[in-house]
């Protein structure tokens, strides 16, 4: 086979035409300000979740080699001062960064990944199956997500998988309207009704051009429910549902709690997980409003 028929492949103009896509997205993206603050504050995070092993080591969280005295504020010895047990606040930050984040991330792949397939299949087949699964969507959309969360919570064991799994099944709601609605305006197109013609079935043409078409809508949701799914840690976390051999920021403001840091006035045991809470939560939401920006400038998001 010659350069020119390699290079004029079906699979190398597919490659080209995706590099040609990501590089259109990224010239729109950059055009957002508040996307681009939240995609450094991720990438900062990011790295110091991945880096916490070289930068804190692994036994920060050890309660019997702590370093320090409990309850000591900051210092040039801690900058953030120690918690109830003598450890080092600010190395419990960083470290509690890779159980917030793999937490959030996961629990949001999961309820869109929930959210998607009941949205496909409810757009692409309709009738009795639509009907009976909107109606248990309309329940979970009535029903406050954090009492689920925590009674999901409460019945099973404390660990992440229980936290990920309880924020996961009652958060995907949303996703599954706004895909079915998606999938319903993709159905009525000229090219799904020539897929039929030719003897397309319904994985065809769900996975080759329902799917293809709102996943735009399905990254740019994923953006958000990350946001909401880090906040519902710290809250299960806060309320002492998480698990309590790992740190995590939740965990940390629950620890807090019970050391009386509030009414102790002891601010920078509270202060340090909280912001961190909120500004990861607040990128990820410039993030996912610049994606829904970018995939649909009708949508007039503010840059």
């Amino acid at each position: 086979m010659t350069t020119e028929t390699t290079t004029t492949s079906p699979r190398a103009l597919a490659r080209r035409r995706r590099r040609a896509s990501a590089a259109r997205f990224w010239r729109q993206y950059r055009t957002h300000r508040a996307g681009l603050f939240g995609l450094a504050a991720l990438v900062l995070f990011a790295l110091l979740a991945l880096a916490a092993p070289l930068l804190v080591g692994s036994g920060v969280s050890n309660v019997t080699d702590a370093p320090g005295r409990p309850l000591q504020g900051p210092s040039a010895a801690f900058p953030l001062g120690t918690d109830q047990f003598g450890r080092d606040l600010l190395g419990l930050l960083v470290w509690g960064a890779r159980v917030s984040l793999l937490v959030g991330l996961l629990a949001a792949v999961l309820s869109v990944a929930i959210g998607t397939l009941i949205g496909v299949t409810a757009g692409h087949f309709g009738g009795w199956y639509a009907t009976v699964m909107m109606r248990i969507t309309d329940w979970f959309l009535v029903m406050p997500t954090l009492v689920l969360a925590i009674a999901l919570a409460t019945v099973m064991s404390r660990s992440l998988t229980t936290i990920v799994v309880a924020i996961g099944v009652t958060t995907w709601p949303t996703t599954a309207r706004l895909v079915r609605a998606q999938t319903l305006a993709v159905e009525t197109r000229p090219y799904i009704e020539r897929a039929r013609a030719l003897g397309g079935g319904h994985r065809h043409i769900m996975t080759r051009h329902v799917l293809p078409n709102v996943m735009p809508l399905v990254l740019a949701q994923t953006t958000l429910i990350i946001s909401s799914a880090i906040l519902a840690e710290a809250t299960l976390a806060f309320l002492g549902l998480g698990d309590p051999t790992v740190v995590s920021w939740g965990g940390l403001l629950q620890d807090a709690r019970e050391a009386g840091a509030v009414s102790a006035g002891h601010w920078w045991y509270l202060v340090p997980p909280g912001i961190a809470i909120a500004v990861v939560a607040l990128a990820f939401t410039l993030c996912g409003r610049a994606v829904e920006s970018v995939l649909n400038p009708r949508l007039g998001v503010g840059r």
